[in-house]
Order: C-alpha cells, then structure tokens, then sequence
C-alpha cells in the first residue's frame, strides 16, 4: 500500500508500548513520519484507556511512511526485530495484555513475502531460545493515538528514559543483539584496531589513524553495519589528531551515552544501528556551527568518496556534493 506518492509506502508494526518503538524508526533516512496508533482490533476509533481495557482487540502500534529506495522494508524489519521480545505472545517486558503483543502487519504481498521470510530467518539464527510469537497478518484501519502519545520520547525525555529503563527492554536487547557471538564474528571481519575501538571502547592514538586529516569529499560510515554517520562537508579541523565533526550526517544514526570511565564524565558516541563505539562529543567545537565537537576514532569509519556514493549504495546522498 502506498500513500501520496510513488516513493512512499506504509509499513506498520506492533513491538508493545508505542512509546518505546518510535525512536528506533525516528529520524532516519528515508523515514517520512513515525505515527502512534492503534490497530488489529474492532471498534472505530479507540481510547488509549478502551485499549488497555483489552475489549477492543486492538494493538498499540507504529505506522511508518518511508521511501523504500533510502530505507528498503527488509532493514525496518531488521530494526523491527531488534526491539522486542519475538518469542513473547503475553506481552512485551513488563507491559503484559493484548494490547502490548507484537506483530507485523502487511500492506501488500510483496510485504508479506518479506515478513515471513525475515521471521523464518530470525528463528533458524539460534538466537533465541523459544519459538518466535510474533505475528504476521493483514494490515486493517490504523487509528492514531491521542495527541499526546505522538513523539513521547521528545515531549516527555526523562519520563520516557525512565519507563524505557524500568521496563525492561534496554537490558534485553542488549543481551539478545550484542552477544559474545556477535562480538566474536566481527572479529574476523575487522582488523584489530578496528575490532578494539568498535567492540572494546579503545581509542586509537591520535595524529596516527586513517582520517585525522583526510579532507576528500564524500562521507563516512560505520565500518561494522554501513550506516551513515557523518559528511566531509561537516568535517573540520579541531587539532586533537581525531578527526572531528559540528555534526552527524544523520542524526538518528548516532546516539549518545553517559560515560564514567577513566576518573572523566563524557559523552560517548556510538552507531545506532551497529552499536559501535565512535568516540566522544564535546562543546568545544566551532560556535558558528552549532558549539560540537563530535571526536571520532577512523578506526570506526569507512570512507565513500563521493565519486562511489551510488556504486556503494548511497546514491542518496550524493545531492549534498552536486555542483561543487
């Protein structure tokens, strides 16, 4: 199903709270709009509070607009995946009901293929223990949620952590998605620098790494998933010997994180999608561009100049550098 125009289309899921499977989606390319909502039930137009009544059969769930050729259906049931407890048909984490089950909801045939293909994958990794509850069934009327359950996590950040935190899911997808196998196949896939900054935290010494002072156009991404981090056009000159950006090229590729080691208090960087360590950013950068200083390790990076952008699959973002 798609909506107003040729490139977008609809993917809609159910992972539990709606809260909590905004942001995995938010802010990504090829991302249009996130909506909370309601659907899979048989009354018009719920309430929040009809709903967690579980009368109405419905699921709190996400619709998603995206254009398929930035962000392919395969990587948002990727994504998808990684966010719940598939093997859980009573709930999600500390959320329990029908309201809070999961399930992927088709638009289309070709949809459907894909689900059912990702799901017969998912439970033959042996990453579980259980079979895989999660559902995979018609998309029906999706009902939006009430106002203040859109972008919850922006409105209400703190409230949001702490919910997110208490619930559970945090901690369970660290265990399940960033396991010792995990760790171990990478390290036949990274070279050992790469493996020790990435997996381990380590940082690589400054003035001798790949891109401290690499100044060709085109951008850099994770070296473990390939997700877009940041842009030569935001790079600059900081003289710590890391190479330093104002910014990311994508900010919901990078997320931030407290960090206590070394007798310091920082902020850590790391990938969103490969969950990569990055480095740090701090608020010595250039005032003129917003005050950042995102400090990076290039051990963590692949560079696509912008010559290869669409040979290397990120054709998209090869607008940024035309006439110049």
């Amino acid at each position: 199903m798609e909506s107003n125009t040729n490139r977008e289309q609809l993917a809609t899921f159910a992972g539990g709270c709606f809260w909590c499977m905004v942001t995995p989606f938010d802010q990504l390319p090829g991302i249009k709009r996130v909506v909370s909502g309601y659907t899979g039930g048989h009354k018009s137009n719920p309430t929040y509070e009809e709903v967690c009544s579980e009368t109405t059969g419905h699921a709190e769930a996400v619709q998603i607009t995206f254009d398929p050729e930035l962000f392919p259906y395969e990587k948002l049931l990727d994504t998808f995946w990684q966010q719940i407890d598939p093997t859980d048909a009573g709930g999600q984490f500390h959320d329990r009901g029908e309201s809070y089950r999961t399930a992927i909801f088709y638009h289309n045939e070709e949809q459907r293929l894909k689900a059912e293909a990702s799901k017969q994958a998912l439970e033959q990794s042996g990453r579980f223990d259980k079979p895989i509850a999660t559902q995979i069934v018609p998309a029906g009327e999706f009902f939006e949620a009430e106002e203040y359950h859109q972008d919850y996590y922006s409105k209400n950040p703190l409230r949001y952590k702490m919910y997110r935190k208490g619930s559970g899911r945090d901690a369970f997808i660290e265990q399940h998605w960033n396991t010792a196998q995990d760790k171990e196949k990478r390290r036949s896939q990274l070279t050992p620098i790469q493996y020790e900054v990435t997996q381990n935290n380590a940082t690589e010494p400054p003035f001798r790494n790949e891109f401290w002072d690499h100044h060709e156009e085109g951008i850099y991404v994770d070296i473990v998933s390939g997700e877009p981090l940041f842009s030569s056009l935001d790079k600059f000159d900081s003289g710590c010997g890391w190479p330093s950006f104002t910014r990311p090229l994508v900010g919901g590729n990078v997320k931030e994180k407290s960090d206590y080691s070394h007798f310091m208090i920082r902020t850590e960087v790391r990938s969103r999608e490969g969950d990569s360590h990055l480095g740090h950013v701090f608020t010595d950068g250039p005032k003129d561009a917003g005050g950042l200083r995102y400090c990076i390790n290039s051990a963590a990076l692949k560079f696509i100049p912008k010559e290869k952008l669409e040979q290397e699959g990120y054709g998209a973002y090869r607008a940024l550098f035309d006439g110049r």
